[in-house]
């Protein structure tokens, strides 16, 4: 798969593409996505009841929650598919359905379809036009996205002739032309397999570092984990918590296998934290990623044997369902 287009610094500060266009010199700073209190109501029924977050420009921020936590009602409300019934938002620097700010955001949403007979670069080439890409870009635009999802040998094949993975692959292609600033990924990796994934992994982390926003849901915490900086839980419309991996999962527990090590000696390991051991195993609980190589080389300067040298965490599936557990009435 290629490599998406290279960005250069111009001479007066502004991204400059690979064929020497400035990349949306009228983009403004500040936050990719800032919500406070949006609010989205259907009759009795509150879809979304205050979500407060806020998204940074060059980060992928994963967004979970449930079946039902307001997740769609969310991406709904940023790309201008439905109004909202209280709060406010700006999407790069815009307000909530501004149509030039549309032009700059690439989305792929969990259930899309296209139809079955037209042919792959058929479809990109009438979301080219659908986007208002000048008619003269859309060879290089359809040649990049069919290059960069791994389908430029099926461009002119039917999608009908697709497998799930192949038109999931089609869908990110769409999402991904006119260079947007901001991307919203809704389960981009459901129907692929293992190197599929991989692809959008590392497609992901080039837009990464392109300065591009990436917005990820999904359902596959793994993966999540794998590619996001941050992360918000949401539930029953609101978000219950958010930040970085560390921020929500916390420090690491060390278990290391020692031979040699006596009771005496853990006393005088005890400035490393909560120390426990059972003769075999000594378990540093809450302790520093920095500060394992120290404690390492304290234990080797005790005289003592060090057989492994293991990193254990909380995943974000256990914390995810500690959080939502929290949250439901008692």
């Amino acid at each position: 798969m290629a490599q998406l287009p290279d960005v250069q610094r111009g001479a007066g500060g502004q991204n400059i593409w690979h064929d020497g266009r400035v990349a949306h010199p009228d983009r403004p700073d500040g936050p990719a996505i800032e919500t406070r209190n949006l609010a989205k109501q259907y009759g009795r029924t509150a879809a979304l009841a205050g979500l407060t977050m806020r998204v940074e420009r060059g980060e992928a921020f994963g967004f979970l929650g449930p079946n039902g936590a307001g997740k769609t009602t969310a991406v709904k409300l940023l790309v201008g598919l439905a109004s909202p019934s209280g709060g406010d938002a700006t999407v790069l620097g815009a307000p909530l359905g501004d149509r030039a700010t549309r032009r700059r955001i690439g989305y792929l949403p969990e259930l899309f379809r296209y139809q079955g007979w037209l042919r792959a670069r058929e479809v990109l080439r009438a979301h080219c036009e659908l986007a208002g890409i000048p008619a003269r870009d859309w060879p290089r635009e359809i040649g990049g996205a069919l290059e960069l999802v791994g389908l430029r040998d099926r461009a002119g094949d039917p999608v009908a002739t697709f497998s799930k993975g192949m038109q999931q692959r089609l869908g990110l292609g769409v999402a991904l032309l006119g260079r947007p600033d901001l991307v919203l990924l809704d389960e981009p990796t459901s129907a692929l397999d293992p190197v599929g994934r991989q692809d959008v992994r590392r497609i992901i982390g080039e837009l990464r570092a392109r300065g591009v926003a990436v917005f990820l849901n999904s359902h596959l915490l793994g993966e999540v984990e794998r590619v996001c900086d941050r992360v918000a839980i949401v539930n029953r419309g609101r978000v219950v918590a958010a930040g970085t991996l560390a921020e929500l999962l916390g420090p690491r527990a060390v278990r290391i296998r020692v031979a040699g090590l006596t009771p005496e000696h853990v006393l005088r390991l005890q400035s490393f934290g909560r120390l426990s051991f059972d003769g075999v195993e000594l378990m540093a609980s809450e302790l520093a990623p920095n500060l394992v190589p120290d404690l390492v080389a304290a234990i080797v300067g005790l005289g003592s044997r060090i057989s492994s040298v293991e990193q254990e965490r909380e995943t974000l599936e256990e914390r995810f369902m500690e959080l939502l557990g929290a949250e439901r009435p008692a």
